[in-house]
């Protein structure tokens, strides 16, 4: 597996307003902030400050992001020469196409359309390596790569069982800010009809040339890795490895099950 620079979770400072409660909004928010830990995202947001912002774990202090720029201005000056927004954008458009085709592709088909593209937008295997936090250094080569395929077709399974119809959502880009360590968020947010909108931001870094989401923040707070590696690091502590992957698998197991039974 590849070597990754260190990360560490630090709080976040940004204020937000709650989380809408809509059943809507709570799907599919839902599906890309997480969901997976004790209750879903939108209930944590509503219930325990859990989360926290992605940031190096080095001595110097991280920059403050900068202010928000016009999604359609492109990098801001001393940033990457391309924008992010085209990757988010293309992720949104695709979420889109399969929520209007959900039922007709079903729970398999939606995994089937969702792997290309989630391949393409987030940089799973060093999601999967920030999961479960130091202990991804004592796990063997071998380990590594099982656990990142394992969280991966959990990722995948777990956005298949969320997005399963459309109803007149769209996906908005609000903004870019530059942020700390070469990384840029991309600030979104999910409009649904007669619903509250959610924020939904992005954190992403450039790889090989190309722009991989590395964290996902419902409302400016849920931070997808920081709820995953609420449950996983220490399940694995406490647990064991094998352990471990055998919950993951026994969730996917139950989202196929499900899925198959709701189409």
């Amino acid at each position: 597996m590849t070597a990754h620079r260190s990360f560490r979770l630090a709080r976040p400072v940004s204020t937000v307003r709650p989380a809408s409660t809509s059943r809507v909004a709570h799907r599919i928010a839902g599906g890309i902030a997480g969901g997976i830990a004790r209750g879903t995202a939108l209930g944590v947001t509503l219930g325990v400050v859990l989360s926290a912002s992605l940031a190096l774990d080095t001595r110097a202090e991280g920059a403050s992001p900068a202010a928000a720029v016009d999604p359609a201005a492109g990098a801001t000056p001393g940033a990457a020469a391309s924008s992010p927004v085209p990757t988010i954008e293309a992720f949104h458009a695709g979420l889109l196409e399969i929520m209007k085709n959900a039922k007709t592709l079903g729970f398999q088909g939606r995994i089937d359309e969702l792997e290309p593209l989630m391949a393409k937008t987030f940089d799973l295997d060093f999601m999967a390596s920030k999961t479960v936090g130091r202990h991804w250094s004592e796990l063997s080569p071998a380990d590594q790569k099982r656990w990142a395929e394992t969280f991966t077709r959990f990722t995948t399974a777990n956005y298949a069982g969320r997005f399963t119809g459309f109803t007149g959502e769209e996906f908005v880009t609000v903004g870019v800010e530059d942020a700390a360590h070469d990384t840029r968020l991309v600030r979104t947010k999910i409009v649904v009809p007669n619903e509250e909108d959610v924020a939904l931001d992005y954190r992403v870094m450039e790889r090989d040339g190309r722009w991989k989401v590395i964290d996902v923040f419902l409302n400016g707070k849920v931070s997808e890795l920081a709820l995953r590696r609420s449950e996983y690091a220490s399940a694995l502590k406490r647990d064991g490895f094998e352990q471990l992957v055998a919950s993951v698998e026994t969730k996917i197991a139950d989202l196929k099950s499900r899925g198959g039974s709701d189409g």
